[in-house]
């Protein structure tokens, strides 16, 4: 349905992969550019929808499968504020083909399951544009179907999410309780980096619990299983951004949870200079968190370079996350006594100013 590709797909700028320089006074321009590609793409998908007279066969299911791998495309390059709307859209039409096309059971079942895969990357973007109460909505409906069709790794992946979003809520027992239901679907699938992933879950949960040991010692056998990626089965395509970038983000907020800032800076300079580009909201996170933790460990001309830095990194990215922690970033650059953070700071008022009236 779509193309792979963010720019054959009509978003605007270099390929994620390639390095751009910040200018916040085009930012008006790229985000009306990214929202009206975002509405054509959403006519061009309606109008491609099964009418109840079709029968339904592989042919559809490939190109519905299709169009999800660019939604997970679309997010890894530029988060979820406006790809999210693109995603309902992609869910009603495949609704739409389960509830007027004709079809055998086993295709039946492959729409179904991707309805429920489509419903939990909607929860995701809805995560990630920081609106939780559509994101847990979706989530709930993604983990019926996973329930309906008994689908383990659907199953899997809702209950992953659901960790992740209650730890990001301040709900840590949850997120500790949710992971390990996860892990136990997990552990008969085989998958070293899939069960890493949920490991690293668990770790985040306890660390906001304030078991430091326990987090440790679950981080390091996240750090230990996906270096054994190779030795088991593959894991699920959406699982294939878990790797050493994400572990040691993980080891950095450990670290800063714990209020060991000046500890948590290394790991956060290796998280940055391990991610792939591609993932152009996590290099955006993820350099703004390291620019947080030099202020917290008092580097602050460093932070503040860092800081403005990062606005390379945001000039594309549409993502409530992203936006909370640049939030974070600017305010604590505002309470330090330095003429860089004041400088920073004003910078970054000014963007968020610009990216808010575009």
């Amino acid at each position: 349905m779509f193309g792979v590709s963010p720019l054959d797909l009509g978003f605007p700028g270099p390929e994620p992969s390639a390095t751009v320089e910040a200018s916040p006074s085009t930012m008006e321009e790229v985000n009306v550019d990214r929202r009206a590609f975002v509405a054509d793409s959403l006519g061009a998908a309606a109008s491609l929808a099964v009418g109840s007279s079709d029968a339904v066969g592989t042919a559809h299911i490939l190109e519905l499968s299709e169009g999800l791998r660019s939604l997970y495309t679309l997010d890894d390059a530029y988060g979820g504020g406006d790809v999210r709307s693109l995603a309902v859209r992609h869910l009603r039409r495949v609704r739409r083909v389960i509830n007027t096309g004709s079809y055998p059971d086993t295709i039946g079942r492959q729409l179904q399951l991707l309805a429920g895969e489509t419903a939990e990357q909607c929860a995701w973007l809805y995560y990630d544009a920081d609106d939780q109460d559509t994101a847990r909505r979706y989530w709930g409906e993604a983990l019926t179907t996973a329930t309906m069709l008994r689908d383990a790794g659907l199953e899997i992946l809702v209950l992953a999410s659901l960790s992740m979003q209650a730890s990001y809520e301040g709900r840590p027992r949850d997120g500790y309780d949710l992971a390990r239901a996860a892990h136990q679907r997990a552990v008969s699938l085989g998958s070293p980096v899939l069960l890493s992933l949920i490991a690293s879950r668990e770790a985040r949960a306890l660390t906001l619990m304030r078991d430091q040991s326990s987090a440790r010692k679950r981080l390091a056998d996240s750090m230990r299983m996906v270096d054994r990626g190779d030795r088991g089965r593959p894991a699920p395509e959406w699982a294939a951004f878990h790797g050493h970038a994400e572990l040691d983000y993980a080891q950095g907020l450990l670290y800063t949870e714990a209020g060991h800032h000046t500890a948590a800076v290394p790991f956060l300079r290796a998280a940055l200079a391990h991610q792939d580009r591609t993932y152009g909201r996590n290099r955006a996170l993820y350099r703004l968190t390291l620019a947080r933790g030099l202020v917290q460990a008092g580097e602050v001309d460093e932070s503040a370079a860092e800081a403005v830095g990062s606005l390379e990194h945001l000039e594309e990215v549409e993502s409530g996350r992203v936006t909370r922690r640049l939030a974070e970033v600017r305010d604590l650059l505002a309470s330090a006594d330095a003429a860089s953070a004041r400088q920073a700071g004003e910078e970054l008022t000014e963007y968020a100013q610009q990216k808010g009236d575009g």
